[in-house]
């Protein structure tokens, strides 16, 4: 099984691309949305830690802002509960998609809170300023605050775009995208046969 991770600015694409490998996809947004909804344990740790802002059973978005907006410090809090149950999903996620090919990763912070392992092919996902932009205010929680964030995590990224064995520029129609996509695929799977296997 060849483990791919898909890194890249806040959007760029990255769950996108992830879909066009058809491939099976780890999405940890979608997975953080599923512990907030569904969770109880999620919820009571979160409620025992943060009582002031976490009321009531799912999880509410408003209350975890809320709660970060007040104290910089609650976000390492909900991250300390939240990120172990992330964790989780994820290695059941891969032992229920063992005899797959290949399957993705789509997690933002993939190499911060490192979920990565040495033989794992990284790919960095880079798009246009403007397209970014016209991604980012289609988003029902876009905000001035997302573009502050965004301008200020630039040198991040261009760190992380070295340690990326592949780079997808995200630019183009659809079904140059899925072509650009599966070359790559198909590199990915004829190195297989290298040393890194």
């Amino acid at each position: 099984m060849i483990r791919v991770g898909i890194i890249g600015g806040i959007g760029s694409g990255k769950s996108f691309i992830s879909r066009l490998f058809e491939c099976p996809v780890f999405n940890a947004d979608d997975e953080v949305k599923y512990i907030y909804k569904k969770n109880k344990e999620c919820f009571n740790k979160l409620k025992k830690k943060l009582p002031k802002f976490i009321k009531s059973f799912p999880i509410k978005k408003k209350e975890l802002i809320s709660s970060i907006s007040s104290n910089k410090r609650n976000l390492k809090i909900i991250s300390s509960v939240v990120h172990p149950l992330v964790r989780k999903s994820m290695k059941r996620f891969i032992i229920r998609n063992k005899k797959s090919e290949v399957i993705i990763f789509d997690i933002p912070l993939l190499i911060e809170n490192k979920l990565n392992k040495k033989k794992d092919i990284i790919i960095f996902v880079k798009s246009n300023k403007s397209k970014v932009l016209n991604r980012l205010k289609k988003r029902p929680n876009f905000n001035k605050k997302l573009l502050k964030n965004l301008k200020e995590n630039q040198f991040i990224l261009s760190k992380k775009e070295k340690l990326a064995d592949y780079v997808i520029n995200n630019n183009f129609p659809v079904n140059v995208m899925k072509k650009k996509v599966k070359i790559i695929k198909k590199k990915i799977l004829n190195e297989r046969n290298s040393s890194r296997y």
